[in-house]
């Protein structure tokens, strides 16, 4: 598929599955809640001098949001998966399952961050300031290419030990095409600074609005920006 295909199938695709986007919307403005009143509860207690209530609300609030981000991330792999068989339909909504498989996600995601940081750290030790900061950038956006690409194949079979296949998660790369996805990124990266801008600015006005609003455009993004990965993949 073309990308300007994958674009326009996406943005529309989040509505042909109403009832789990309702249900996950629901979650998303939870989340937001949660996240935007853990802030404020925190920043009360730290105007206060009240460090039980930092503590108490910080972690409450981590827990709650770590939950909910991992049942949310766990559903978008789904969508991808649904974008890899190029599947019109909206993947049935399964809690646990998704929690562990946004579990297994933060799992890659953690395996694919460390590997350029230590391999920064290396260069640092071995090369000029310059060099190595050239080395360094290559091999992330190599490593964040590859991740998206480890996200897929976690997506297609749910097998962690297919998703950590490094080498061949940096092979899929080429067959997707490294312009086509860096166009991909740099789309889906403008379109949600400008969305979550504009959210962050009601927020500054109404907390409360600002966090309902910034869970609607997450959800919103999560079955965007799945969908648009999955149909992208499906090209290998």
């Amino acid at each position: 598929m073309e990308l300007g295909e994958i674009f326009s199938y996406a943005l529309v695709y989040p509505f042909n599955n109403i009832k789990a986007l309702v249900i996950y919307l629901v979650l998303g403005i939870i989340l937001g809640i949660a996240v935007s009143g853990t802030v404020a509860a925190m920043a009360s207690g730290v105007a206060v001098n009240n460090l039980w209530a930092v503590i108490g609300s910080g972690v409450i609030g981590f827990i709650v949001a770590l939950v909910l981000g991992f049942m949310i991330t766990g559903y978008e792999l789904d969508i991808i998966k649904y974008g890899i068989e190029r599947s019109s339909r909206g993947p049935e909504i399964h809690f646990i399952r998704q929690f562990f498989n946004g579990v297994k996600v933060f799992v890659v995601q953690i395996v694919y961050m460390i590997i350029p940081i230590i391999i920064a750290a290396i260069m640092a030790i071995i090369f000029q300031h310059w060099l190595s900061a050239i080395i360094n950038f290559i091999v992330s956006v190599i490593f964040g290419l590859a991740l998206m690409m480890a996200q897929c194949r976690l997506a297609k079979t749910e097998d962690l030990s297919d998703a950590l296949a490094i080498g061949e998660a940096i092979g899929d790369i080429s067959n997707v095409g490294i312009v086509n996805l860096l166009i991909f990124i740099i789309a889906i990266a403008l379109i949600s600074v400008v969305l979550l801008f504009i959210c962050c600015l009601i927020a500054q006005w109404n907390s409360i609005v600002g966090g309902i609003l910034i869970g609607i455009v997450v959800i919103y993004l999560v079955f965007f920006g799945g969908r648009a990965l999955g149909l992208l993949y499906s090209n290998v």
